[in-house]
C-alpha cells in the first residue's frame, strides 16, 4: 500500500529517478523543469528541505511499497494559514484515482499538521486531468491564473477551505 511520507533526504535518489522516469510525461501537461534542474538536482533538492524546515513549505511523496516515488505532492508558500497545493503522479499510475486520494489525504495533513484553513491550487486549461483531482477533491474554481505561473498556459485558479475533521 502506498504512503504519504514528509520528504527527506532519504529521499532524493527515488525522487530523482521518479523526475527522470516521467520527465517527457509531465512536459506534455505541464512545463519542463529544464537540464538545470537535473544538473542541479541536489543543490535544488537541498534547498527544498531548507525551506520545509523553515516552514515556508510542506513536501511530501507518495512512496510505494518497494521505496519508488508514485507520485510528489507539495504545499507551497505557507503564510497566513494558507498555501499553494502542487503535485505530480508517475504516468504509470495516472488516471486509477491515485492523485485524487493522495489530495485529499494532504488536505486533511494541511488542516491538521500544518495548521491550514485554505489551498489553492492553478490548473492549465489543456490540463483536464488536473482539473478533475481538483474538484473531486474539493477545490472550486475561482478565477483565472497568470499564465506566468503556469509556464505561459493559460489557465484556472481553485480553491479548497479545510476544515478538521472530528
Amino acid at each position: 500500500m502506498p504512503e504519504l511520507k514528509q520528504l527527506h533526504a532519504g529521499h532524493a535518489s527515488a525522487v530523482l529517478a521518479f523526475e527522470l522516469a516521467n520527465r517527457a510525461y509531465f512536459a506534455a501537461s505541464v512545463s519542463d523543469r529544464g537540464d538545470d534542474y537535473f544538473d542541479q538536482f541536489t543543490d535544488r533538492y537541498n534547498a527544498l528541505l531548507a525551506e520545509q524546515e523553515a516552514g515556508i513549505c510542506a513536501f511530501y511523496v507518495l512512496v510505494a511499497e518497494d521505496g519508488s516515488v508514485l507520485g510528489r505532492f507539495n504545499l507551497v508558500d505557507i503564510e497566513d494559514r494558507i498555501a499553494e497545493l502542487g503535485y505530480r503522479v508517475a504516468q504509470h499510475v495516472a488516471g486509477r484515482g491515485v492523485a485524487t486520494a493522495t489530495v485529499r489525504e494532504l488536505c486533511l495533513l494541511a488542516a491538521s499538521r500544518h495548521g491550514l484553513r485554505t489551498l489553492r491550487a492553478a490548473a492549465a486549461h489543456q490540463n483536464v486531468a488536473s482539473q478533475k483531482v481538483l474538484a473531486k477533491a474539493g477545490f472550486v474554481p475561482v478565477g483565472p491564473a497568470d499564465p506566468a505561473h503556469l509556464g505561459g498556459k493559460p489557465g484556472t485558479w481553485y480553491q479548497c477551505d479545510l476544515v478538521l475533521q472530528p
